[in-house]
This record gives C-alpha cells, sequence and structure tokens, in this order.
C-alpha cells in the first residue's frame, strides 16, 4: 500500500556530498516515522538516520553524525539525505523506510518499520 521510491545516489568522490530523496505515496507522510539506513555487500543493514513525524527529532548513528543531515518535506510527501564528506567505508546500498503505527521499541532497528524503498546505490571513490 505504501510505496517509497529513492533517488539521488550516484559515483562521488572521497569528500564530496549527495543528496538522496525519497519519494512517498499511498499513505498520510505526515503519519510516518522515516529513517535512512544502508547496506554493503556481505553486511546487515544498519541504522543510518531517523526523523520523526513532525521532523522536529533526529537520530543519527555514531559514524555520520555532523556529516549528514535527515530532513523531511510534508508537503512533498519527500525525505532527504544530506551526506557531505563522504568517504569509501559510507559505499553502500540507501534504504528508505516508514513507519506508519505506533511503536515502542528501537527505532535504530529494521525491526521498526514498516515499508521499505528499492535502495539507491552510493559509491564513494578512493
Amino acid at each position: 500500500q505504501v510505496q517509497l521510491v529513492e533517488s539521488g545516489g550516484g559515483l562521488v568522490q572521497s569528500g564530496g556530498s549527495l543528496r538522496l530523496s525519497c519519494a512517498a505515496s499511498g499513505g498520510t507522510f505526515s503519519t510516518f516515522r522515516m529513517a535512512w539506513f544502508r547496506q554493503a555487500p556481505g553486511k546487515e543493514r544498519e541504522f543510518v538516520a531517523t526523523i520523526s513525524r513532525s521532523g522536529g527529532s533526529t537520530s543519527y548513528a555514531d559514524s555520520v553524525k555532523g556529516r549528514f543531515t535527515i530532513s523531511r518535506d510534508n508537503a512533498k510527501n519527500t525525505v532527504y539525505l544530506e551526506m557531505n564528506s563522504l568517504e569509501p567505508e559510507d559505499t553502500a546500498g540507501y534504504y528508505c523506510a516508514a513507519r506508519g503505527s505506533w511503536y515502542s521499541g528501537n527505532y535504530y532497528s529494521t525491526g521498526a518499520y514498516d515499508y521499505w524503498g528499492q535502495g539507491t546505490q552510493v559509491t564513494v571513490s578512493s
């Protein structure tokens, strides 16, 4: 029912920047907690950032604090991930996730989210 479509990935040099977008449809976007996760080959999908329904609260993985910024535009049903000072270690598929109902658990875990996008690849050259 809810569909998430990521865009904006690509190949960048170390130290460069990218802005990812995730467009949501099929639900009431303003009621969704949103998050970004990433997954490199052979590794578990890991938390990157999350944002509250209103956009008033954000949280980040330690590995990206100070470099990445999550934001949302509820009028456009879109969540963004601005990535600066990219490093080769940031290379991964980046996935948008949404939670549309109350959840009392850990929002940093994949299990907190009901819906997932198809992913967009980010590759940072060394």
